[in-house]
């Protein structure tokens, strides 16, 4: 097996909640509340926190108040605000906005891909060169996901050699990394350790990130195999906010607060603090009305803190 045998002694968070997270909940969220959320995950000393897409309104109307919300957020040498970008004139938005990083989408299943971007994964790739090639032009810094890398919905088990190859083409196109997704949650630790294995076999593992979804339960399991093989770089969520609309019956991301829990535990260092992400989580999830999924909050981790 590829991989290593240590724990990395570091992890960084890559904070979704505003965007992956807030994106499925149905009634609109105020733009004040969602800046307040993103202070507050900022205080807690995240400082990657992927704030919203510049997608069409229509597609996803809660993240229809995105170009404000770049607007209006403090701008800090120590947090750095990304935004997906689906397409040209999603970026050329992004720009006008003064994003310092986006990122970019495509999955490892077609019929996924033309769900959620009308196009197979083949013409996305190829559609998100020109697209890529911009945004480093304007000193844009890219990020690249690949979607249901594991699992899809529709089509069932993903092969991880397409993975690896779809991997290595978004390198090529000039992403500085990649997030591979567990979008509908349904991996487990076996899968990981296989498809990983043939990932850090051609690709740098620091240019690697997990994003695991938590349907089955399995995203804290998934994210301990990933931590043993030398993945540094984690997708987390306040609260364990999200699902994908595209995914049907899949649940949000990993908690941060879990994901916290885990590194503390195990002695890694994140420079996170529970008891920010917390406070950020029990904001957000009074703003959404509900209790929120991750189970170190409800047990009232942090507030020792």
């Amino acid at each position: 097996m590829t991989g290593v045998t240590k724990f990395p002694a570091r992890v960084r968070i890559v904070e979704v909640g505003p965007r992956d997270g807030l994106q499925n909940e149905s009634a609109t969220i105020a733009l004040a509340d969602k800046i307040t959320f993103i202070e507050r995950l900022a205080a807690a000393g995240l400082q990657d926190i992927e704030v919203t897409s510049f997608v069409h309104p229509k597609r996803v109307p809660q993240l229809a108040d995105a170009d404000e919300l770049l607007g209006r957020l403090p701008r800090t040498d120590v947090v750095r605000y990304a935004a997906l970008v689906p397409n040209m004139r999603g970026l050329e938005r992004a720009i006008k906005a003064g994003v310092s990083r986006i990122g970019v989408l495509t999955a490892a299943s077609d019929t996924f891909n033309r769900k959620n971007i009308n196009m197979n994964t083949r013409e996305s790739i190829t559609a998100l060169g020109p697209l890529v090639q911009r945004a480093l032009e304007q000193g844009i810094s890219v990020r690249g996901y690949v979607s249901t890398s594991w699992i899809c919905p529709y089509e069932g088990p993903m092969d991880k050699h397409k993975v690896a190859e779809i991997v290595q083409e978004l390198f090529a196109l000039g992403v500085d990394e990649v997030s591979v997704g567990d979008t509908t949650g349904g991996a487990v630790p076996a899968q990981v350790e296989a498809t990983l294995d043939r990932l850090l076999g051609v690709c740098p593992g620091e240019r690697l990130a997990m994003h695991f979804h938590d349907t089955y339960g399995m995203a804290v399991a998934n994210t301990y195999q990933a931590l043993r093989m030398g993945i540094s770089t984690f997708d987390s969520a306040a609260g364990g906010l999200g699902g994908c609309p595209y995914a049907p019956g899949a649940s949000g991301n990993v908690a941060t607060e879990e994901l916290l829990y885990l590194c503390d535990r195990l002695g890694i260092e994140t420079g996170v603090r529970l008891s920010g992400i917390r406070h950020a989580s029990d904001f957000i999830g009074r703003v959404v009305g509900r209790t929120l999924p991750s189970r170190v909050l409800a047990t009232g981790a942090g507030t020792e803190a």
